[in-house]
């Protein structure tokens, strides 16, 4: 028989960035078309930094191949590699976490997606927790349809579906929706990725950032 699952005190978080001219396609009547790759590198170190202030993250691991986006990572404190399956998100992901592992295999892991530049440390740290009582976990994007993070806990498998639909995907795989699970918590920050124009004005409206911010208030200034 096989020793029963203990929930991880630790975790550690796979963010995965596309290369920068392919990235945030709908996004770029937000800016100036010359503004766009550090848009999309600010709402990342965003996202990176809130995870590194997760009290329970012990690894943040960015998945990338752009230089800006190395270096931003490297400086708050990630692990950076490369995507060297470079065969889709999944397959990044699935190498992300297979190099966290190998890290710190007594943490669960977690993929959280790079456009939450809203992301507040203590909502993260919420769904964590919700997260380490089950061996599997999604939180679906604001829409519903798309995650904005998938869980496993240690001695599970990641499994990751992204795509189309990814929250039915990964509810197929097994996971648990921690928002239906509990509904207690909103999980704004945490749910709200950063696809369209709209999308960075709602973000604006639950609080930016330093790094996506500071970007914005240089461009209206």
């Amino acid at each position: 028989m096989s020793a029963p699952l203990v929930p991880p005190v630790c975790w550690s978080v796979v963010v995965p960035v596309k290369r920068l001219a392919g990235a945030k396609s709908r996004l770029r009547a937000a800016v100036p078309t010359d503004l766009h790759p550090g848009l999309v590198v600010a709402m990342a170190a965003d996202t990176v930094a809130a995870a590194l202030a997760t009290p329970t993250v012990r690894l943040v691991v960015v998945v990338a191949d752009d230089g800006a986006t190395a270096a931003a990572a490297r400086r708050l404190g990630a692990m950076v590699v490369p995507d060297a399956p470079a065969a889709g998100l999944n397959a990044a992901l699935e190498y992300g976490a297979e190099r966290a592992r190998t890290v710190e295999p007594r943490c669960g892991v977690a993929a959280l997606a790079a456009d939450l530049p809203a992301l507040r440390p203590a909502e993260l740290n919420y769904a964590l927790a919700a997260a380490a009582r089950i061996p599997r976990a999604l939180v679906p994007d604001r829409a519903g349809s798309g995650t904005t993070l998938l869980t496993a806990r240690a001695g599970c498998a990641l499994l990751p579906a992204y795509g189309e639909n990814s929250r039915d995907r990964h509810l197929a795989g097994g996971a648990v929706d921690l928002i239906a699970a509990w509904p207690a918590r909103a999980l704004d920050s945490l749910r709200g990725d950063v696809d369209t124009p709209a999308d960075l004005r709602a973000a604006q409206v639950l609080g930016l950032g330093r790094h996506t911010a500071t970007l914005l208030h240089a461009l209206a200034s």
